[in-house]
């Protein structure tokens, strides 16, 4: 490798120009070749010709790889990168099934190359404070971690439904947060925008640890909701992931004389604080950490989401998706 890392992305649609621009604006990394067979919608390509495939990227010499197509092509483009040597992200999720992913993952692992999926949500200011809390202590015990990812209908998207689009974001977050792996899960799905894709879940389910969980998603509400709440024993941490905001409201501790209020035994609301916390683009740490990974090379320890990680995901997103249509909780 030179004194910058030869970038290729594949994929130049709604996620795609972002990484661009991303990719051009991080030190250490040059993006030096583009691919889209369907060409360049948001020219974001500059003075770099389009070319039309993934084998063209390789040919390109590239020492990492953006991989941005749609769900349904992440297995093939990834395969190819690994077979050619090339370091390699691939946008969420990290395959159409779980099967393909495991293909994947083994395929990076087997050759000793950095594979990493984009979980960009990881990257969330408002959720690495949250998380940065809770291993703290400053919480207690974790009771319960409940997510709401809502919005209108994004056309970016033709060939999976919300859950692998959206709630795969929230089932990753949620293990990262809470630091343990889903154990069982349970969900209703719903089709009202005349799709073969769902587009609306509501998903519960309780990790390993004992946390449970809970997940509302769609692409039907006419606004936009990102808001990760942690409740525990010292009360609850709502990080709002579209503002970067984090927010603690603890139990109460002050006494009170009305007696209609006193005669509740539960928890009180007590005091509100919302922290002042660095933000920057979560895109842009994300690239910084996939970075960091090739130049320390596989195994070294790196903030990037893995491949493995990826699978787990993704089995999990399946195991909503199973338990909507058999109308039955899944163990995982």
């Amino acid at each position: 490798m030179g004194e910058n890392l030869r970038v290729g992305l594949i994929g130049l649609g709604s996620m795609g120009r972002h990484h661009a621009r991303v990719i051009r604006a991080t030190r250490g990394m040059e993006l030096v070749a583009v691919a889209d067979p369907g060409g360049d919608r948001f020219a974001v390509a500059g003075h770099l010709p389009v070319l039309p495939d993934v084998a063209a990227l390789i040919d390109a010499g590239i020492d990492a790889a953006m991989v941005a197509v749609p769900t349904v092509y992440h297995e093939e483009v990834a395969l190819a990168l690994a077979e050619a040597g090339v370091h390699t992200m691939v946008e969420k999720p990290i395959a159409h099934s779980v099967e393909a992913g495991r293909r994947v993952r083994d395929a990076f692992a087997g050759r000793g190359l950095v594979g990493a999926v984009g979980y960009v949500e990881r990257c969330n200011p408002a959720l690495r404070a949250l998380r940065e809390r809770l291993d703290a202590g400053e919480l207690g015990q974790v009771y319960q971690v409940l997510t709401r990812r809502q919005g209108p209908f994004p056309a970016r998207i033709s060939d999976v439904g919300v859950v692998k689009d959206l709630a795969t974001h929230d089932v990753d977050l949620t293990a990262w947060v809470a630091g343990s792996p889903y154990a069982a899960i349970s969900a209703q799905v719903a089709h009202r925008s005349g799709r073969d894709n769902e587009d609306m879940v509501v998903a519960s389910g309780v990790l390993a640890n004992g946390v449970i969980v809970s997940h509302v998603v769609n692409w039907l509400t006419p606004f936009k909701e990102r808001v990760t709440v942690v409740t525990g024993e010292k009360g609850s941490f709502v990080a709002d992931t579209l503002t970067g905001d984090l927010t603690f409201h603890a139990n109460g501790t002050v006494e009170s004389t009305w007696d209609q209020v006193a005669n509740f035994r539960g928890v009180s609301e007590g005091d509100v604080i919302r922290y002042a916390i660095a933000k920057r683009e979560p895109l842009a740490l994300e690239q910084e950490h996939f970075r960091d990974a090739v130049l320390a090379g596989p195994g070294a320890g790196a903030e990037t989401v893995s491949m493995e990680e990826g699978v787990q995901t993704l089995r999990v997103v399946e195991a909503v998706l199973t338990a909507a249509a058999e109308n039955r909780t899944v163990t995982l």
